[in-house]
Formats: C-alpha cells, sequence, structure tokens
C-alpha cells in the first residue's frame, strides 16, 4: 500500500521529492541476565512471548549492582520493560520499597501507568501504583503516599510536592529507583531547572537516610552520560547498544516548488502539507502531522478538514488536532482514539513526538525540520514499529537550514545526533532553586555537592534581599511568597498570563509567549476554533477573548536594542569575537494578519518593552570594509543584516536549538564597542548555554554561514539564504553579495 501511494506521488510531485531514502528493517539481538528473575515475574514474559534485547539485559544486570545507567536507544526499543523488570524484582523482594517514576508530560505518565498496572495484575505482585499530580484529587492524595509503591508523576509536580516532604517521609525511607523517562527533552532553559530540581530532590532522599539508583532513559543523543551527570550530579554507566528490531522506512525529502521562473518564492510549506495530509488519509494510511507551533497545528487541522468535508464528511471527522494547552480529558480521548483506529489522522505538535503508545501507524509527516536531528529521528519513529512498514516525509520551509539539508540530504542521513545543552551557570535558575531548597531543608555548607555552581553568591544575594537568614541550623527561607509559586521551570519569565473565554479559563501563556499570541487584536487558535484577543490586560495578567471565525492569523513583530554588560572572553581571529552578558530590550510595535504565507493587514502594537539580561557574541567588522562596498554600490548595513540572519538560521548545525531560541542585531555603530558589530544571543534571561557553544565553534559557523550564502540559487537573497520570517525590519535592508564579500574578508 506504502509503495503504491509512493508511485501516485512520484507521478503527480517529480520534482518536490527531491531525496528518497530507505532504511532498513533490522532483526532483533537478544540478552540474557547474570541471574534469573523472580518465577513470577518469568512468567509474565513468557506469558506475553517477551524476551529481552541485548540491551534490556545489560541495563538490568548493570542496575541489579545498583549502578545509575542511561538508556540511549531507538523509539519503542523497549525501554519501559527495562525500568519496569527491576524496579518489580524490588517490590518483590522488599515488602517496603517504592519507586518513582517521572515523565515530562502528563500524557506520557498516564500511558505508562496504563502498563505498570497491567504488570500488577499479571504477575500479582500488588505495587498499588497510582500517578500523583496536579490532576490527582486531594481525597486520593493521604491514600497515595500512604499506600503506593510506585508512584509516577512529572517535574512539575515533584517541584510543588518537594516542601512538603515529610508527608512522603514512608514512601522517600524506602525509595530505590528514581526513573527518569525522556531525558533528552530536559534541556535548555527547562532542563537548566530540572537539573536544579533533581538536586533538590536527591537532597532530601539524602534526608531520609535513601540513596536511590537512577535509571535515565533519552533518545541518542551525542553526550548522554555528560548530559545525566548535569542532570543529576551523579555518575552513570550508558547502554547505547540497541537490540530492537526496526521495520523498514521510506523516508522522502520534499522540497515545495517554486512559484514562478526567479526561483525566489516556494509554494507554501503549510499548502503542501495540508494537501499531503489530505492525500494520506484518502489512500487509507493512518498519518501523524507534525508541526513546528501550536499555531500551524490548529491551522492546518482546519484547512485539511475543510479539504475533506467537500468529499468525505466521514472522514473530516476522524482528523483532529492535538497540542499542549488541551485539558487532559481531551488529550486522552485523542490517544485512544489514534490507537484503536477511529482517527484516521492527527495534527500535532510535539507533544506526540515522546513514547505515549498511539499504536502502529501508516505515514508521518514533518512539516518544518523540528530543528534538531534527534527530534526528526523522534517524530519518524513514531511509525513503524513492530517491524512494519512505513512511510516519513520531511516537508521543508523555505528557510536556510530546511533548504541546506534538502540540497544536503545525506549531510542529515550521516549526521550525528546533537549535544543537549544544559547550563549550570545561569545565576536566575539557581538563585531560584536555591531559594526553593532554602523552604525545604536549612541550608549548610555541604549542600555546595548539590548545587557547586553559584551556590555561596546565591546565599549572598537572598540574604541581602531578607529571602534567607542565618540560624543554627543553617539557612532558613524568610520570604513571604511561596518559593514554588514564584519558580517556572518551563522559563525564566516568572509570570503567567490567563486567557478567558466568557469567563472562563481557555488557556494560559507566559508573558512573552503572550506579547506574541495574546496581544490585543490577535487571534488565538484553540481546537481549531479561533477567538479575537479584546482585552490584554498587563496588570491583572489576563487576557479576554471571544469567538470569532476568521480565515487570517496573525504575528507579532518586535524591535530590539543591545548592550554589553560585562564581558567574559575575546577571541583575535582576522576580526575580533567577544562573548559576555548582554541586555536586551525588546520593542513589539505592530501585527500583521496573513492567510497562508500572504501579508493581509498591519496594525500598531502599544505594548511596554520586555527587557532582560543574557549571554551572547558580538562580532567586530573593521570599519575599512564600508568603503570598499561603498565603492561597489553596495549596502555595507545591508551586509551585516544578512549576515546576522543567515548565521542564525544555520546556529542550529552546531548547537541543539530552535533558531526562536536565538536573537540577533547588527549595526553600522555600537556604542559599546565603537565598531559595526553583529550580536547573536541567547533569547532567554541568563542564557542557556547557546552563545557560549557558538563562541567555541564560531570560525567554521561564519565557514558555514559563508557557504549557505553563496551556493543559494538566488541573485539577490531569498528566504533561503537571508531572509528571516521573525524580522522586525521587515528583511530590510538585506544585501547578499555585501554579505559575501564580508564575510570573506573576516574567514579569510
Amino acid at each position: 500500500m506504502i509503495n503504491k501511494f509512493i508511485r501516485s506521488l512520484e507521478n503527480i510531485y517529480k520534482k518536490q521529492i527531491v531525496h528518497k531514502q530507505i532504511i532498513p528493517s533490522k532483526k532483533p539481538t537478544f540478552g540474557s541476565l547474570e541471574k534469573p528473575l523472580p518465577k513470577i515475574i518469568q512468567e509474565y514474559l513468557l506469558v506475553n512471548n517477551l524476551c529481552l534485547f541485548v540491551h534490556q539485559a545489560e541495563a538490568i544486570n548493570k542496575i541489579r549492582k545498583n549502578k545509575n545507567v542511561v538508556i540511549v536507544t531507538s523509539t519503542a526499543s523497549g525501554k519501559t520493560l527495562t525500568f519496569n523488570l527491576p524496579v518489580f524484582e524490588a517490590i518483590y523482594n522488599d515488602i517496603n520499597g517504592t519507586s518513582l517514576y517521572l515523565y515530562p508530560t502528563k500524557a506520557l505518565t498516564n500511558d505508562q501507568l496504563k502498563v505498570i498496572r497491567d504488570m500488577e495484575t499479571q504477575t500479582g505482585i500488588t505495587a498499588n501504583s497510582n500517578i500523583y499530580d496536579g490532576d490527582t484529587p486531594n481525597y486520593l492524595r493521604p491514600t497515595i503516599r500512604k499506600k503506593s509503591r510506585i508512584i509516577l508523576s512529572n517535574p512539575y509536580g515533584i517541584h510543588y510536592y518537594l516542601p512538603w516532604h515529610y508527608k512522603w517521609k514512608r514512601f522517600l525511607e524506602n525509595l530505590k529507583y528514581i526513573i527518569i523517562d525522556e531525558a533528552h527533552v530536559y534541556r535548555g532553559v527547562f532542563g537548566s531547572n530540572v537539573a536544579m530540581l533533581f538536586r533538590r530532590l536527591l537532597r532530601i532522599c539524602e534526608y531520609y537516610n535513601s540513596n536511590p539508583t537512577l535509571i535515565i532513559s533519552s533518545a541518542t543523543i551525542a553526550n548522554p552520560k555528560e548530559h545525566a551527570i548535569k542532570l543529576t550530579g551523579k555518575n552513570f554507566d550508558i547502554i547505547s547498544k540497541d537490540g530492537a528490531p526496526k521495520g523498514k522506512k521510506i523516508f522522502i525529502f520534499w522540497n515545495p516548488s517554486f512559484t514562478d521562473s526567479t526561483k525566489i518564492t516556494r509554494r507554501s510549506t503549510h499548502q503542501e502539507t495540508k494537501d499531503l495530509l489530505v492525500n494520506s488519509i484518502e489512500n487509507d494510511l493512518q498519518t501523524l502531522c507534525f508541526t513546528t507551533s501550536r499555531q500551524m497545528a490548529e491551522l492546518i487541522t482546519r484547512w485539511a478538514k475543510e479539504d475533506l468535508n467537500k468529499k468525505s464528511p466521514a472522514l473530516s471527522a476522524r482528523l483532529t488536532a492535538y497540542r499542549a494547552g488541551y485539558l487532559p480529558n481531551e488529550r486522552r480521548d485523542i490517544e485512544n482514539k489514534l490507537r484503536m483506529k477511529q482517527l484516521f489522522g492527527v495534527v500535532s505538535t510535539n507533544a506526540l513526538e515522546l513514547g505515549i503508545d498511539i499504536g502502529t501507524l501508516d505515514s508521518i509527516i514533518i512539516s518544518g525540520y523540528p530543528g534538531s536531528v534527534i527530534s526528526t529521528w523522534q517524530q519518524a519513529g513514531r511509525a513503524g514499529r513492530n517491524e512494519k512498514e512505513a512511510l516519513v516525509t520531511l516537508i521543508a520551509f523555505q528557510n536556510p537550514l530546511d533548504q541546506y539539508f534538502m540540497n544536503h540530504p545525506q549531510d542529515f542521513f550521516n549526521r550525528k545526533n546533537e549535544q543537549a545543552i544544559i547550563d549550570l551557570h545561569n545565576p536566575y535558575i539557581t538563585l531560584g532553586h536555591v531559594m526553593c531548597a532554602s523552604s525545604e531543608l536549612p541550608l549548610k555548607p555541604t549542600d555546595v555537592q548539590y548545587f557547586p555552581e553559584l551556590f555561596l553568591q546565591s546565599i549572598y544575594s537572598l540574604e541581602k534581599q531578607n529571602l534567607v537568614a542565618k540560624t543554627n541550623r543553617g539557612y532558613v527561607y524568610t520570604g513571604l511568597a511561596k518559593p514554588t509559586d514564584v519558580i517556572n521551570l518551563k522559563g525564566i519569565f516568572q509570570n503567567t498570563v490567563t486567557v478567558t473565554y466568557n469567563g472562563k479559563i481557555l488557556e494560559t501563556l507566559s508573558v512573552n509567549k503572550a506579547y506574541d499570541e495574546a496581544h490585543l487584536g490577535a487571534v488565538l487558535l484553540h481546537q481549531a476554533e479561533t477567538y479575537i484577543v479584546e482585552e490584554f490586560n498587563l496588570e491583572t495578567l489576563i487576557a479576554k477573548v471571544r469567538k470569532e471565525d476568521v480565515k487570517y492569523y496573525t504575528e507579532s513583530k518586535k524591535t530590539v536594542d543591545v548592550a554589553i554588560s560585562e564581558r567574559f572572553q575575546e577571541k583575535e581571529l582576522k576580526i575580533k569575537v567577544g562573548l559576555g552578558e548582554l541586555l536586551v530590550t525588546e520593542f513589539y510595535h505592530e501585527y500583521v494578519m496573513k492567510t497562508y504565507d500572504e501579508i493581509i493587514g498591519r496594525e500598531k502594537l502599544d505594548l511596554p518593552p520586555l527587557t532582560f539580561s543574557t549571554i551572547g557574541l558580538w562580532i567586530l567588522v573593521p570599519e575599512d570594509i564600508r568603503e570598499t562596498l561603498s565603492s561597489m554600490r553596495l549596502s555595507f548595513e545591508g551586509g551585516l543584516h544578512a549576515i546576522e540572519h543567515a548565521m542564525i538560521a544555520i546556529s542550529p548545525l552546531f548547537a541543539m536549538c530552535d533558531t526562536r531560541d536565538i536573537g540577533g542585531l547588527s549595526v553600522t555603530l555600537h556604542p559599546d564597542t565603537f565598531n559595526p558589530t553583529i550580536f547573536i544571543y541567547d533569547g532567554f534571561e541568563g542564557g542557556i548555554g547557546i552563545s557560549e557553544t557558538l563562541f567555541s565553534v564560531i570560525s567554521d559557523l561564519m565557514h558555514k554561514t559563508l557557504d549557505l550564502i553563496k551556493t543559494c540559487e538566488c541573485e539577490f537573497g531569498c528566504p533561503s539564504c537571508i531572509y528571516s520570517p521573525k524580522c522586525g525590519n521587515e528583511n530590510e535592508p538585506l544585501d547578499k553579495q555585501a554579505a559575501i564579500i564580508l564575510l570573506e574578508r573576516l574567514v579569510s
């Protein structure tokens, strides 16, 4: 069926399919345990026809010796069974033993509870497994803490429960294992926060005289051991030899065709995605389509349903969107319907990228390169399970990184997975979690083992702000607000905006996200319905919306100002490159209304600027190049601007990030450098390690930027090389030839 469908696509879309890669199937490789499992667990494996793959056996052998392990194998390789076997063995052997399972999402937690409870039923081993999170009714919580031997939760929940650790005394005193699933998700700001959270948790475990073994699972990142150590502060053994079978995958690279002979503008990726999704569903391929934003998940669903409804209302009803922000019962209903084949298509953000059981799919559509090789393979891995053949299609955006891979597909397939970045030196993140720790247990000098970076500086700062006080027991929290209410694991911006419709909460957004999506006049999408923001109050942090059916969406536009606060390092290449602390001010000045990629209207915005401190790098451009370009009638300012755009666009090749995580500015004369300067910075307060990574490879980054611009087919610049969709100056001025001459001078 899949081969027939591909042949039909190749007949219709000859130019769009630029590469087809066959990922061959793989037979399983099995391993053996050094000592047998309890008979009751062996029978469970026999009844379910389960044999241990080599990575499962290796991991269990090490876990039984109380070694911390990181399992880095592919999607659907049986990592859950690897956790569950030693956990159930420990519960069988120790009537008091407990285990804590931590997942990054509630959806994944609910999915895994079913697996654990099924194992309880089949083995007869009573674990009283339960979820304990924000959705757990208050009346059930004391019973779960008292009786459950397996508790499933998430970092957000643990963050709020740690101050109440004395209620968990029985559970924590007997804690044998902590399972941290999908650990590659914990990167950037989120990962840096979670790393501090895990240190707080382990500090409390020590207080209760428990020393749990840590079992971590992750996608196949390049630095699993370093990542695990940064996450927890503990040492680990790595399990990476993957013995699981894999079905054959046909991987297509799809580049939308040019709309005219100038080869500047391609057909909208969103339109191409919608057409391929409709085509897949009509050809009986159960399809999961990944998009790069919540907004596009809703829009593509809406457009595809409209197309399907013209031919088959029944098929239209079997397509839906899925993203964070939906109510728990909405998400679970979609997951179940997808698993039971009641849904034939789902358009999702990366919320379904993780290991939720959604059955075996026929086709994956990835609408736009998701920003990392890891995410691409994770999304592709949602189809083709159990040795079943599957189709994966990556549809490119007209941006430099997507087009780079369309032109160099083997670079993608031969490229190693990226490193996960965690920054333990962010002063804002560390300060917040040290403050939280002081409210959980008095802080003592020995606690520097849990917060080796910036511990004393954080204590000093908190004491200066009268948030902690020194006592005979150590430093204790003396502030009025609950620290856990102040610290947000997902970001460094602490406040959230509540979106309401008819007096009821629709969803919540961080303030910076609300500036993008919930400003006055914004079109907010929820469950494929469109809402117009009619009030945005920054004092009450409430945005009120009305439901209105519109055929456009909105994008906010901003400009930035950058000042150098502190210089950390400088490099002397052909030119000077610096790294340091920057003060960034963002001015949101207007928003545009768009259908597909066409702007149909503009409106002014009246919002106070957002200011934050971050880490960034800067490149000083020699002033004498200006005269050279002027004599050639090229724009010096346009060349700087073009390099800034292209350098940001290509950065994910070197750092595991999204281009939306990075900001930039180029100026012909900056007051802090007295030179023409290009700035690249982390788009988060305090920085998250991206700029440091880019600074370390700055020469390679500039060479790759030059290659990108020079090899693009266009004459004067286009979205595939130097245009940026998020440019607050509407991509003016830009000069491709000036950028090439500048870069050739800088890297010579």
